[in-house]
């Protein structure tokens, strides 16, 4: 101990604690400090070694399976593959029929996802058979799933066009079609007119009805905007020819318009001799000496444009295309047209049976006079009243009825 400190006694060390002076000098306490940190850095690099070499291993071993097999144990193959592509790959040429979604709207159309590279387009004029300023008002909005058209590509980003109005036309003739098959009578809106007729549209297609296929001996000027029962005379896609005639469907109605019966018609104007009713396309006269047995000295008083009544048909001229009608005949009481309308409304049908009865009544006694004057004639009166078959003596489309009387007038 003596030579160890004479050794240490040139030398300069910052004082020591008296607690670390306390304790004894031991060899292995300073020797210990020194070798824990090499043993514990040759552990670590033991471990990563083995790490590495267990990744090599993995690497070589899928590097080796991807060369020699590459589908094993894979559940997608590659005909699932080619199935999907068939599944979401279609024909992109004009013409091709796709189904999409619309997932946004602006003013000029829609914008449609049909699971292609890139969406696709609807132009608001190609958005509905109508005319139309968005295309909300045809039902278009985000969300909707439809079937749509190609008719077109946009060559600056390489999307498609789209169309809704193809469709629709290629339905509406197809409605077109089936409704001249089926011969019925038709709506439709006179929209425009030319030299030769004017031009309607049905079924959102614009038809043609020649001035020789309207009844009526109104102006183009005066059937703008007016709707005018119509049937189908020709229907030709190709050519895109639709040719509909007035005057085919008001003989149908025409027919339909037995003497007696009651029609419900809207007043369409007024004028100073009587009222025009609209009843199913044909304009009739209302006289103003048929409205009621009680004096009308003015007519705007008992109706209006617009009105819907019933009206009984007291004659029908089918060469000049006039009907005459009548409610007076429907009065329950003289009066009831001004005083109570609701209550003629309510028993039309059976004034008007009743008014039927007293007719036939007539015609059988004007036939047994006539069977007293010829009597080598054979005709014998049924227990109806009736005289055997109507003959020629009596028009086809029967007696004008305004004169008859009504009940209370005859008794």
């Amino acid at each position: 101990m003596a030579s160890l400190a004479q050794q240490l006694t040139g030398l300069r060390c910052p004082p020591l604690s008296s607690s670390r002076l306390s304790k004894p000098f031991s060899t292995k306490q300073t020797q210990k400090p020194s070798l824990l940190p090499i043993v514990s850095a040759v552990a670590i690099s033991n471990a990563q070694t083995k790490e590495r070499h267990k990744l090599k291993e993995i690497f070589e071993d899928a590097y080796e399976r991807c060369r020699t097999a590459p589908m094993e144990g894979v559940a997608f193959t590659i005909d699932d593959f080619h199935a999907a592509l068939e599944k979401y790959d279609f024909n992109s040429e004009l013409g091709t029929k796709v189904k999409g979604t619309v997932f946004s709207t602006d003013g000029n159309g829609a914008l449609v996802d049909i699971t292609a590279k890139s969406s696709a387009y609807l132009p608001l004029q190609e958005a509905c058979i109508h005319r139309i300023k968005h295309v909300e008002e045809a039902g278009i909005v985000a969300g909707l799933k439809e079937e749509f058209v190609i008719i077109g590509e946009n060559e600056a980003d390489d999307s498609l066009v789209l169309s809704l109005k193809s469709i629709q036309y290629d339905l509406a003739w197809e409605r077109c079609r089936q409704l001249q098959g089926e011969d019925v009578v038709v709506k439709g809106k006179v929209v425009g007119a030319n030299k030769g007729g004017v031009v309607a549209v049905v079924e959102g297609l614009r038809g043609f009805v020649p001035f020789s296929q309207i009844s009526s001996k109104s102006t183009a000027e005066e059937l703008l905007e007016k709707e005018l029962p119509l049937k189908f005379v020709e229907v030709d896609e190709e050519q895109s020819r639709l040719v509909l005639s007035n005057r085919k469907a008001m003989a149908d109605s025409q027919a339909q318009l037995g003497i007696g019966s009651v029609v419900i018609g809207t007043v369409q104007s007024l004028k100073p001799y009587g009222a025009f009713i609209d009843i199913g396309g044909i304009n009739g006269l209302l006289h103003v000496s048929q409205i009621s047995h009680d004096r009308v000295s003015d007519i705007a008083t008992v109706l209006q444009p617009g009105d819907t009544l019933k009206v009984m048909i007291l004659s029908h001229d089918r060469e000049r295309g006039r009907v005459s009608l009548s409610t007076k005949k429907l009065e329950p009481t003289p009066g009831d047209m001004i005083r109570n309308p609701k209550l003629v409304f309510e028993k039309a049908e059976e004034m008007a049976q009743t008014f039927r009865q007293r007719i036939a009544q007539a015609e059988a006694m004007a036939r047994a006079d006539m069977l007293r004057f010829q009597p080598e004639s054979g005709l014998t009166l049924s227990s109806d009243g009736i005289l055997g078959p109507l003959t020629s003596d009596l028009p086809a489309e029967g007696l004008d009825l305004s004169d008859v009387p009504t009940a209370e007038q005859s008794e």
